[in-house]
């Protein structure tokens, strides 16, 4: 049994109304036709549970009298579903029919009449023309994930064939005359309530839904949702917070969610929106989380670079640091000053940060020399990929300017410094930055879900996720 149905992929969070959406998640048709294969499979389950009750009774039967049978040991061997479709009811919500549908029985019968004369059998039963047209409705449980419920459900079954084995063959049609409208009664009150039980059996596994998902020791992102579904005639629309928040202090960053619209495409079954709202609420954590500074020290510089961090070596381009502190090592202090801005372009991704660097000399009792201060303004572009449910990226360096903020050791020309701190952002800096969005953050995931043939394409203010979707046992 697939331990989820169809509607796991329409019904990802509740409703918490009042901003505009930093994640869009739109379901299309295709994605719909998948969902109902599974669905199919989780309701022949449920059907398969179907309890037959022993049937007996006495019938007058000319001229033998008397006669009274049992059918008993009733049990559901097969269900099929030949014909079954998922509408999308615009406005409304999910309608699920199935026609054509068949149950197969085996069972036992026994007979006993003239008093002491007792005959017994088994028989296979063939019950045809089923059909359930059920409608789901999805609401908001007490822990902000989704849960589900049939709001209607209507079933009928059309007709019963019974093959006997054992047994005298007059006593088939006795059975005949009786046994296809008790069956087919007992069959038609079950089906619903099974039905329903399956839709029901949806909500532990919407339960695993990550509505707060954390990214790491600094960092987790909300997915709830900020508005109603859209329910269309081809796709069901999401709108979803997709906002980053330091763990357990959910603070609002200085950016709002602007709106956008995804396109039109159909060809997966599930396309993600991820607008520069969210990226940039993930920059507003981690700079008040005060994570974006590195110290660089020589032994992390590669030992291939000519240029080593010693005041030797930053004596060539500032003398006075040579004359001042002789023979020592030196250590740098990286860090943003404000919070970097994350734009959105066709194509194109680039961070924006300003930050500081600050050049220490490393005393022989590892006190710490203040040399210079730079303001560093730099821009890097960020290529962005999906690896198994989570986003990650890596960056490179676009451009990078220098200016002096602080001198302790009187005026030099900062000009002389860009390729030695070029040299540092592109050895260290970047290298560090990128082991960091390796390892991604997750995305909207429910159960054992797995996206397939994905793509992803950056647009303006957002960028798109088309995939495929599977969900494992």
């Amino acid at each position: 049994m697939y331990p989820c149905c169809w509607l796991v992929l329409v019904a990802l969070i509740p409703v918490t109304l009042g901003t505009n959406p930093g994640v869009k998640v739109k379901l299309t048709q295709k994605g719909l036709e998948y969902g109902r294969e599974l669905g199919l499979a989780s309701i022949q389950q449920e059907l398969k549970k179907i309890k037959i009750p022993d049937i007996s009774g006495t019938e007058h039967v000319s001229p033998i009298g008397k006669v009274q049978y049992s059918l008993s040991n009733m049990q559901i061997v097969n269900v099929g579903f030949p014909q079954s479709a998922v509408d999308l009811v615009p406005g409304t919500g999910v309608r699920l029919s199935i026609s054509n549908a068949f149950i197969s029985l085996h069972g036992d019968w026994r007979v006993k009449y003239l008093r002491i004369i007792k005959d017994s059998g088994s028989f296979d039963l063939n019950v045809n023309g089923l059909t359930i047209t059920t409608s789901i409705a999805i609401r908001s449980d007490e822990t902000g994930r989704p849960a589900v419920s049939s709001v209607s459900c209507a079933a009928s079954v059309g007709s019963a064939s019974i093959k006997f084995h054992g047994g005298a063959s007059w006593l088939y049609n006795l059975f005949r005359s009786f046994i296809d409208k008790a069956l087919r009664d007992s069959l038609a009150k079950q089906l619903c309530p099974l039905v329903n039980n399956a839709v029901s059996n949806l909500n532990p596994h919407l339960k695993t839904l990550n509505v707060l998902a954390q990214v790491d020791k600094y960092a987790e992102i909300e997915y709830s949702m900020v508005s109603s579904p859209t329910v269309s005639s081809s796709s069901i629309e999401l709108n979803l917070k997709g906002e980053f928040y330091n763990i357990g202090k959910h603070q609002e960053p200085p950016v709002s969610p602007t709106l956008f619209s995804l396109p039109s495409q159909n060809n997966n079954m599930l396309y993600m929106g991820l607008s520069a709202f969210t990226a940039n609420s993930a920059a507003f954590v981690y700079d008040k989380a005060e994570v974006l500074k590195l110290y660089i020290t020589d032994d992390i510089i590669p030992q291939s670079s000519p240029i080593r961090l010693s005041t030797k070596t930053f004596g060539i381009f500032i003398p006075q640091i040579a004359k001042l502190y002789p023979g020592l090592m030196i250590k740098l202090l990286v860090k943003t000053v404000k919070t970097p801005i994350i734009s959105f372009e066709p194509n194109n991704i680039t961070i924006q940060a300003t930050g500081t660097v600050t050049a220490y000399a490393i005393q022989p009792n590892t006190t710490l020399s203040p040399l210079f201060v730079l303001n560093l303004d730099t821009s890097v572009s960020t290529q962005m990929f999906v690896s198994e449910m989570r986003l990650a990226g890596a960056v490179s360096l676009n451009k990078m300017d220098l200016t002096l903020g602080t001198s302790y050791v009187g005026a030099f020309q900062v000009k002389s410094l860009d390729k030695v701190l070029q040299m540092v952002l592109e050895l260290v800096v970047i290298p560090k930055v990128n082991a960091q969005l390796a390892k991604g953050y997750p995305l909207p995931a429910i159960g054992k879900m797995k996206l397939v043939n994905t793509q992803l394409q950056v647009l303006k203010d957002y960028m798109l996720i088309g995939t495929d979707v599977q969900f494992t046992a």
